[in-house]
Parts: structure tokens; sequence; C-alpha cells
């Protein structure tokens, strides 16, 4: 199978707009998926990425919430074929200690295989005029209309599923409800804060919904997600930590706002818990040792849910078929020509979840 050509929308250095461009991507290696991409959602750290706040190799094609149809396989592929529609995931080493108890999201080895784009001998990639254009992000690189994949992240799933609203499930849905499905595991009546009120805070609040979580709070700056968040579930909404009544045995940070980490650990109860699901910067000490200590309170930090895909995206599509999971609330679809605007929609808070479709 000789190298095809494919459009992808390609960022050429740091905080340039996206260019919509002919390509060619290689035949799948050892390993790899070809997937006809048909919707990739647009999550917060593409924007991370496209403005170079992580180490990805520009010239580049982001994108890592892929859905399509399989159109080729390499060698050692077995659980999907030609044809088989499919989510994409992040890309993980499948040997690694944590990887072996299914938690690939604390992969040793995830960072070059999720943000460096390095591919593996014999594994394909992307060109343009021969040279090569940075690809493999987070094993996918999907906004483009192919993608080569890895068997580690391509979920399959059936045919009848709505891919331009389940693409979000490979990452920012599958962030938030595995924070308080599988991290924190939150029982029946157990209270909890979610701040902010995005794509992955709305599924950690569907999720505890699903859990059966007593007191639900959200907090946001914009009054129409505040709005969705009622509509959803929550018990409590509101524009500011303070306006939150009592204390929570669980909060959850998807806003990477520092100056909230203190005041939430102030709110959590005796033994409660606080998740840091958001990109933080590093090395900045924000938080009171002594408060954390001398109530038993805990803090633990969540990478893609704590989850494995192959198992968890299953699950969630179960519940999204028994409407508990009403992912459509969140979802947007854009023409793929638009991912601009799309950007600038999602950046601004308009838009909870924008998805690109081809």
């Amino acid at each position: 199978m000789a190298r095809i050509a494919i459009k992808a929308a390609v960022v050429e250095r740091p905080g340039a707009p996206f260019q919509i461009e002919r390509l060619e991507i290689d035949p799948p290696g050892p390993g790899q998926v070809l997937v006809r991409i048909r919707a990739c959602g647009i999550c917060h750290t593409d924007m991370v990425m496209r403005d170079g706040a992580l180490p990805i190799p520009f010239p580049v094609v982001l994108g890592h919430e892929g859905a399509g149809i399989v159109e080729a396989v390499g060698s050692g592929v077995r659980h999907v074929g030609p044809g088989d529609a499919v989510l994409l995931s992040f890309h993980s080493c499948g040997v690694c200690p944590a990887c072996h108890v299914h938690q690939p999201g604390y992969c040793s080895d995830f960072v070059p295989r999720n943000f460096l784009g390095i591919r593996q001998p014999g594994e394909g990639g992307l060109w343009r005029g021969g040279a090569p254009v940075g690809g493999n992000i987070f094993g996918q690189s999907a906004f483009a209309s192919h993608a080569l994949a890895h068997r580690d992240n391509v979920v399959k799933v059936d045919a009848d599923l709505p891919l331009e609203l389940l693409a979000p499930l490979g990452c920012g849905i599958q962030t938030g409800a595995g924070t308080v499905l599988e991290t924190l595991r939150v029982a029946p009546g157990e209270s909890i804060a979610i701040l902010g009120a995005g794509a992955v805070g709305l599924s950690a609040l569907m999720a505890a919904v699903i859990a059966g979580a007593g007191r639900i709070a959200v907090i946001d700056r914009h009054p129409h997600r505040l709005d969705l968040a009622r509509e959803l579930g929550a018990t409590q909404a509101a524009g500011d930590l303070a306006d939150l009544d009592g204390l929570f045995d669980y909060i959850v940070d998807t806003t990477g706002v520092l100056a909230l980490l203190g005041p939430a650990v102030a709110r959590l109860a005796q033994r409660g818990t606080l998740a840091l699901v958001a990109a933080y910067p590093p090395g900045t000490g924000v938080l009171d040792a002594a408060a954390v200590m001398s109530m038993g309170r805990r803090i633990v930090g969540v990478v893609e849910g704590g989850v494995d895909p192959q198992r968890f995206i299953p699950r969630l599509i179960g519940y999204y078929r028994e409407g508990r999971l009403p992912v459509d609330r969140l979802v947007r679809c854009y023409d793929f020509a638009d991912v601009e605007a799309a950007f600038g929609l999602s950046q601004d808070g308009y838009v909870v979840k924008a998805v690109l479709c081809l």
C-alpha cells in the first residue's frame, strides 16, 4: 500500500492559525490502524499545544478525540478491521507497570507517545512535499481526513452510533466521568463540587448523577454553562466557590486556575479529596500543607480520568444508550473547514464541546 493524499489542519509554528493543506500519509506499520476520520472533538489541550506550551513537533497536525472508520490495519492488529467504526483515545506502551494494571494514563512513556510525536521503528507518519510533518499526537493527530492510530488507542464501537456526538469520549468525556466513577469512586449520597463547567466538568457532573451523589455543586464564570449544569443535575450552581454552601467530600478542579486550589482545600470535609484534573503551570506552591494534614485531606492528580479506554469507553457508551450520559447537550458540530472559528468559539466559552465533522 502506497502513501495516500489527505487533507489536514496544519499549525506551522506556535500560535499560528490552522491551515487546511494537502499532505500524504503512510500505510499503517506494525500495530497501526489507518482511520478515515468522520469527526474529531476540540479539547483545551489542543489549544495549549497549538500555542506551544507543550513540547510538540512543529509544523504539526493536532486532534486527539477522533472517530471514524477503519480503512486498513498493520501487522499485529486483530481487534479491528476495515469497515469497523472506532473511537480514538490516548496512546500508551502497553507493557510498563501502569499499563499492566490498566492505568495507561500513567504510562511511563506517556509524554513521548502523546506529545512528542515519536514513532516506533516501522510506523508510518505524515509528509508534505517529501518532508515530515509532526503527527502521532496522542497517537492519532485526527484533525485530518485520515489518521494513523494504534491498536491500544483504537476502540471498536457499534456501527449505529453517532460518531460526531461520541468522538469526545476518547478524552474530555472520559476524563471528567472517569475521575468521578473510577478514580474517586464517588458513592451514593456523597457530596461533590466541580470547578469549571466545560466538557470535562459537565462530564464529571453527569457521572456524579450516575453515581447517585447527594449535593452536586458546580462553579463557572459563564451563566449559560451554569444553566446547563442545573439542567444536567447540579443541585447548586454559582459563579464563585465562596457562594457554595458547606463542605464537600470531593472537589474536582477542571479549571487549572491556581488561585482556586487553596480555597478548594479549605472547602473539603474531613478526609475529603481534591482531584486535580486540569493542566497546571509547574513549580508553583499554592497549597496549605497544614490544612491538608490536619484534616486527613487528600490531593490526587488525575490523567484521562484514571481509566483504561478499552474498558471504560464501552461503559460510557452503555450510559449513553440508557440516556444517562446526554453528551448531545454538550456538543456542537462544525465543518472541518471552519476549524479556526470553532477553536475561537471554544476558547471564549461560547461552546462547551466543539466537534469538527468531515
